[in-house]
């Protein structure tokens, strides 16, 4: 059987299936689970990492990457790929997730796209705004100015973005105000010329979870303890004695922040605990409300808390045509 189409998906091309939705939802074991299904008809698949957490090597625990006896001997791609020392922009992980999907697609595997980060996802399906470098100058200029003044700069040049933001959002302001200054031209000429996403070359397959609140903050909560008691302490002891820059990303990771303060004495252990549950709790809320409003009404949604979720999941991609 081959993967070929299916007029169930969206759009036209070779297929590529999506599991997307907010963290401790249960998408990992899905997306082997969608593997190892089509394994036993004799189909071939390959797991792709969309996470921007899971793509550090230094963040195995703290992450939740899949383990190798998780992985269940599926093909893992872009999990724990990027050292910690150089940041994974969205665009550094749509290139590499592109040629990986490429990839899988040239053996006539099905590329599992699996993960939570939305942005990572809307640059890989619909590209990037192909924003000249800002020069420095500029970027200087701008990055010094007061966040009430650079609003005020704001809505005099680009006063269509000022009514998007927040006076008080200091980088989105400065974002917006350095790049018309910059190039001349304000955000949105730069956003409608996106280029570069693939979703109108493939065949997606998506499938977005969802759960009741607070049967997922619960699962979060569970899932914390889990990783302190896990090696998420020596993880981040590791982590620190590399002297890394704090501004890179996998320094304010969830948990490395809350972590780094008990070794410093900041905070107790239970103390340390409470802080990284109430973190990825809000992380979690955040990406509830960018799944519900940036992804189509059309895709389907599976209640990730229901008893029958996993045979709703097969039936779903059964009717795509991928099992």
């Amino acid at each position: 059987m081959s993967i070929g189409n299916s007029p169930r998906t969206f759009g036209s091309g070779p297929p590529v299936a999506l599991i997307a939705g907010p963290t401790a939802s249960g998408k990992s074991d899905l997306a082997v689970r969608l593997a190892k299904l089509r394994e036993s008809r004799g189909l071939h698949s390959v797991v792709i990492n969309a996470d921007s957490a899971q793509v550090y090597a230094d963040l195995a625990v703290l992450s939740a990457r899949p383990s190798e006896a998780e992985m269940a001997g599926v093909p893992h791609r872009l999990f724990g790929t990027w050292d910690g020392a150089e940041a994974c922009s969205s665009a550094d992980w749509a290139a590499a997730a592109k040629a990986e999907i490429t990839g899988a697609h040239s053996l006539d595997a099905l590329p599992i796209l699996v993960g939570g980060t939305g942005l990572y996802i809307r640059t890989l399906l619909d590209g990037i705004a192909p924003i000249p470098p800002i020069e420095p100058a500029v970027r200087k200029e701008v990055r010094a100015l007061p966040v009430a003044q650079a609003y005020a700069a704001l809505e005099s040049v680009d006063p269509e973005r000022a009514a998007q933001v927040s006076p008080n959002d200091t980088t989105r302001i400065a974002r917006a105000l350095e790049v018309v200054r910059s190039t001349g031209l304000p955000l949105a000429h730069w956003q409608a010329r996106k280029e570069g996403g693939i979703a109108s070359v493939i065949a997606l397959a998506p499938a977005i979870l969802t759960a009741e609140r607070m049967w997922l903050y619960d699962r979060c909560d569970r899932r914390f303890v889990a990783m302190m008691d896990g090696g998420a302490i020596e993880e981040v002891e590791r982590l620190l004695t590399r002297d890394l820059d704090p501004a890179l990303p996998v320094m304010s990771a969830i948990g490395v922040p809350e972590i780094a303060a008990m070794l410093r004495g900041d905070l107790q252990r239970d103390d340390a605990i409470a802080a990284g549950q109430q973190a990825t709790r809000n992380y979690a809320k955040r990406q509830f409300t960018w799944f519900r409003h940036q992804c189509p009404t059309s895709w389907p949604r599976l209640q990730a808390e229901n008893s029958d979720l996993g045979d709703n999941f097969e039936t779903l991609f059964l009717n795509y045509g991928l099992t």
